[in-house]
């Protein structure tokens, strides 16, 4: 059986080089979609990485919630529509922040309400500049430093804002601007600190903090027509051990607070490190579509060379049969073929996607992940590109009549 098996993989091997052009463009098909598979896989890895290692570089003691239900397929959010999430306001409430600060082992609480507007100084910033209000325990949780001046505090002037390194520079030509007054929806506020630069546009805020402006939710209320929105509250308890105690106690206190209705969520965790932005999501989908249409291109690439194959090696088929080849002996002789350009356009594609991904991160502000997951993947549907678009080819020639296929090419 093993000679036998060894065999069938060097006349595989003997077929695919006598037929170097052919096999190689069938395996191309393949590549393709595998690396643009392994691409997506890896950066999507290093994107949840990075607010993993935030999350655990802060202690791994920290909880998010946020309004609305379970989301347990967040693409398909960008297929469905959902009013509650889309047009309802937040159901979390500054009575929530009351609540969840009297909780056991719960020692910061920070609400955000990220607000749109139009920041001006001497320059105007970027349009899709973050205008965060919330609490000096922020930069507890959250784990900011200040390079310059202070962050915003319950005792400072509730005109006053605290904006990243690079947002400094953008709208006053300097990091150094302490002092200086910027303008929000034509309300003036004056730079009271600068933030360390952290590189960081991705994290479980899912704010850009070196392009932001943190002012106070109280100031951010006044520019709300004094109405809170608030998108998320982070909870830091005292302890890891203690985390889950105080989930459980403030779940229940949130739950009666809303009448019974559980119209929010709390995550913690590998939970917190999934990326958050809809848009990420929306991409990665699309792109994933895109390869396993590549898949499929390439797998009936498969079956159309094999197809060709088994025509042009008819009398092969016929002389095999006549010395006594089974019909499973020609089965898995052809289907050895398969599985080979199959595989080998996986290995290739494996490779191929990672240095793609590594190009594209140089653009970005993560790394892709290398994992044994991600080879799983790719070898898995390579494997099984070749054994399903294989198999036909396979069957049609073991059927064969060995007299007919002599007599076609005598």
């Amino acid at each position: 059986m093993r000679f036998l098996l060894l065999s069938h993989i060097q006349n595989a091997q003997q077929s695919l080089r006598s037929n170097r052009m052919r096999s190689g463009l069938t395996m191309l098909g393949v590549t393709i979609g595998v690396a643009s598979i392994t691409t997506i896989l890896a950066l999507s890895a290093g994107a949840s990485k990075v607010v993993g290692d935030q999350i655990d570089a802060l202690g791994g003691n920290i909880a998010v919630i946020r309004p609305g239900a379970t989301i347990s397929d967040p693409l398909s959010n960008l297929t469905q529509a959902n009013p509650q999430r889309d047009f309802a306001a937040s159901t979390l409430t500054e009575t929530d922040v009351t609540l969840i600060n009297s909780v056991a082992h719960i020692d910061a609480v920070a609400p955000l309400m990220v607000l749109s507007g139009t920041v001006k100084a001497d320059s105007i910033a970027p349009a899709q500049t973050p205008i965060v209000a919330t609490s000096p325990q922020l930069a507890l949780i959250s784990g900011l430093t200040v390079q310059e001046g202070e962050f915003i505090g319950s005792t400072a002037n509730q005109d006053t804002a605290t904006i990243g390194a690079q947002l400094s520079i953008n709208i006053f030509g300097t990091d150094q601007s302490i002092g200086k007054m910027l303008t929000i929806r034509g309300k003036q506020f004056t730079v009271i600190g600068i933030l360390k630069r952290t590189n960081n546009p991705i994290n479980y805020n899912s704010v850009d903090f070196d392009n932001a402006v943190v002012i106070s939710l109280t100031s951010g209320k006044q520019l709300n027509q004094g109405l809170p929105q608030i998108q998320q509250i982070n909870v830091r308890s005292d302890s890891v051990t203690n985390l889950n105690d105080a989930i459980i106690e403030l779940n229940k206190l949130l739950i009666a607070a809303h009448q019974g209705e559980h119209d929010f969520i709390i995550l913690t965790g590998d939970q917190i490190s999934q990326p958050t932005s809809q848009l990420f999501y929306a991409i990665a989908g699309l792109t994933a579509t895109v390869a396993g249409i590549s898949l499929l291109v390439g797998g009936i690439g498969i079956m159309n060379i094999m197809l060709v194959s088994v025509a042009e090696r008819t009398r092969e088929i016929g002389i095999r049969k006549a010395l006594g080849a089974t019909n499973a002996d020609i089965t898995v002789q052809f289907l050895i073929e398969a599985l080979a350009i199959g595989l080998g356009g996986g290995i290739s594609g494996y490779g191929v996607g990672y240095l793609l991904a590594f190009g594209i991160s140089t653009f970005l502000t993560f790394d892709p992940v290398i994992n044994w997951e991600i080879v799983v993947v790719a070898l898995s549907l390579s494997i099984s590109m070749g054994t399903v678009f294989g198999l036909y080819p396979a069957i049609r020639a073991s059927r064969k009549d060995p007299i007919e296929s002599l007599r076609q090419y005598n």
